[in-house]
């Protein structure tokens, strides 16, 4: 476990150098939290009623969204895996003495917690200073703001779990750009990156709700918001580690077969 814990500081404190463009980004998710804020307060004011969710609620949303933006977005890779499957020099890796599933497991999440750090902090600092109910609202009590730390941590994990799915095709189409756009326009409108879920058609909302896509964002967001409380947080924390359990024995399976497959030309 300390080579991993090695790779996920060296990671981590690498991806923490890249200030400037958390600076754009930073001001990236601002303009674009309050665009969406704004734009549902036009629809909330004709009937605030008709709406599954309340407006305070829907505004924590969206900037709890935005502040996990990096976490989340399924687009953004590392190039330093896809060159490697792409010239050769897995074989390096496939040498060391570690799981390479485990090694690209702590890399990603060590990158994706850094990039949440230097993006996600300020974003939360400028959405709870601004007025209500525009701004970030505090969770319910203090019991579901720890159901939400749980709910994210787990969320990060599928996340994780999801991506490795995609570097892992590249041992079969060596092109990562095909699967990572159709995966992304995917991922972003089943997990709730463009509207809630709740605002879905309830028979399509029950089925997205089900699928792994949900428990990347949309539920520990809803938790925070209070939307989901009691019973109901049980329910959608079994989702998401159900998926964890089932995505990551499916991508130790695909991973090995892969492996297997592995032919690497020169010297």
């Amino acid at each position: 476990m300390k080579k991993y814990l090695a790779i996920f500081r060296i990671r981590f404190i690498n991806s923490l150098q890249y200030r400037i463009a958390a600076l754009a980004g930073l001001a990236t998710n601002c303009a674009w939290g309050v665009m969406l804020i704004l734009g549902f307060a036009a629809f909330y004011r004709t009937a605030p009623e008709a709406f599954p969710m309340t407006f305070s609620q829907t505004a924590s949303y969206i900037w709890l969204q935005q502040m996990i933006f990096v976490m989340v977005a399924i687009w953004l890779n590392d190039s330093e895996i896809i060159e490697a499957v792409r010239d050769g020099a897995i074989a390096y890796e496939l040498v060391r003495p570690m799981d390479i599933y485990n090694r690209w497991f702590f890399q990603l999440t060590a990158k994706r917690l850094a990039g949440l750090i230097l993006r996600g902090g300020p974003t939360l600092l400028v959405a709870f200073l601004l007025p209500y109910p525009y701004n970030l609202s505090l969770p319910p009590d203090g019991i579901q703001f720890f159901w939400f730390l749980l709910s994210i941590v787990l969320s990060l994990c599928v996340i994780i779990i999801f991506t490795l799915f995609m570097y892992i095709s590249l041992f079969y189409t060596m092109s990562f750009r095909g699967t990572q756009l159709m995966v992304a326009g995917l991922t972003l409108f089943l997990a709730g990156g463009i509207i809630p879920i709740p605002f879905f058609p309830e028979p399509f909302q029950n089925i997205a709700q089900l699928l792994p896509f949900a428990a990347m964002q949309d539920t520990p967001l809803r938790i925070y918001s209070g939307h989901i409380v009691n019973t109901a947080i049980f329910q959608v924390i079994g989702i998401q580690i159900f998926w964890i359990v089932i995505l990551l024995i499916a991508g130790r399976i695909t991973i090995k077969h892969a492996l297997k497959r592995v032919i690497v030309q020169g010297g």
